[in-house]
Formats: C-alpha cells, structure tokens, sequence
C-alpha cells in the first residue's frame, strides 16, 4: 500500500511508513526508556491517561503495567495494531474531540516542535480540551542542543545504533531532521521537520492555548507538567 507522505517528511527501511515518515517496524523494536518513570512520578497513581501520538504503544504498556489507565490515540492505524490492553483511537490529533476530560493528557515525542506552527496550536487545543479540571497536561520538549550537537550517535545496550545526522535550516525557524536506526539485520531512516523553540517561546505557545507551566520535571527541562489556566474574555 503506497502512503502519502506529507511534504517534508520521509521514511525508509522494511515494513509499514506512516505519512510522517515514522517505520511501524521500527518503532515496535525501540525500547522504552525513562518516560514512564518520569510520568508515574509527575500524576496520581491509576490516573486515566489520554496518550496523543502513542505510536506502537512503548510507552503504552510500561503505563499500564504500573496501574495507569490509558486510551492511545495515533492517525495511524498499522501503529495502533501494535497496542495491547488499552483504548484506542485513530485519528489526526490536531481534529480529535472526544467530548471527555481526563485526568492527564501526555504529548510527548516532541510533537509540540511539529515545524508548523497552526499543527502546533491545534496540538495544544487538543490538550486543553481533554484535560479535567484538576487535571496535567505533560509534554516532551527537545533538549537544549538537539539542533546543534550534529552529528551524534549513541549505541543502545540492546545493540543498535540511532544517529541523528542533519539538522538543516529549511524555513524560517523550521529545521529538516535526518535520523537513521541501524540494525544488525535492518537499516531505517526518517526525515521530518521540526521548529525549534526556546523556554520563552515554549511558554509562550502553551499560554496562547491557555496552559502554563507548573513544573519543569527533570534537570534537562525536556519533560513538563501543565495546567489549563482561564483565558481572559474577548
């Protein structure tokens, strides 16, 4: 089945690309690393969660091991396939409107550093309108030099290597992201575009949505909390 990709992204390597360039098979061998650690920690323990952009489910099922009820929301529908033991929705994040509040809702993966600024508001709108009163909102923020420290490369213990190996300039504020994975028996690549975004700028994004910052959860700044605050009228 031929996907079409959307303008600035691309993946290659074995099995299913989804639009944005992301390899299902992939994605299904990654292992999680520290997120569900960093989650159980920031939110009440058995807390309903609404996971934007869940993918394969990696961080899916470490949540659900400790306890945490989770719906996975992804727009593609052969990531999802992957899920096990939790709710799940296919659909573009930006659009979804489920009329239900929960008590967390998690964009993580850097999805809020998506290189178009309205995905990004609908993005955030989207956290907004599913989050209950009293609730958090967590998102995932790129490290400080994800953009300058090219090119780099880390060996996972499990034996496969991820480089990022290009980070160019392609707009005004937008930087096209060359990553490969490589494998004993497999090689992937994916391109995709992202806007780098100060704290300032970050901050400033989540209060247009109306979202403010209740706490930078660890020392690099890369995970935060949110909470929805009262836009002023008109």
């Amino acid at each position: 089945m031929t996907v079409e990709m959307r303008e600035g992204y691309e993946g290659t390597g074995p099995g299913a690309i989804t639009p944005d360039g992301c390899a299902v098979e992939l994605y299904s061998r990654l292992p999680v690393a520290d997120e569900p650690d960093v989650i159980a920690a920031a939110v009440p323990a058995g807390a309903h969660i609404l996971e934007l952009g869940s993918g394969v489910g990696r961080v899916t099922h470490a949540l659900l091991e400790r306890g945490f009820t989770v719906t996975a929301v992804d727009e593609s529908a052969e990531m999802l396939a992957r899920v096990r033991g939790a709710r799940t929705i296919c659909a573009p994040i930006e659009d979804l409107d489920l009329g239900e509040r929960f008590d967390v809702v998690m964009l993580a993966s850097f999805l809020v550093h998506t290189g178009d600024p309205e995905v990004r508001r609908g993005l955030l709108r989207t956290c907004v309108r599913h989050v209950a009163e009293g609730g958090c909102v967590l998102l995932q923020r790129e490290g400080a030099d994800y953009h300058s420290r090219i090119p780099r490369e880390r060996v996972d213990p499990s034996g496969f290597t991820v480089r990022i190996v290009a980070s160019d300039p392609v707009g005004e504020g937008v930087r096209s992201v060359r990553a490969e994975y490589v494998f004993p028996d497999a090689i992937w690549t994916q391109t995709f575009r992202a806007r780098p975004l100060t704290v300032a700028e970050f901050e400033e994004a989540l209060a247009e949505a109306g979202l403010e910052v209740d706490s930078y959860l660890t020392e690099d700044g890369m995970w935060v909390r949110a909470v929805a605050v009262a836009l002023p009228l008109g």
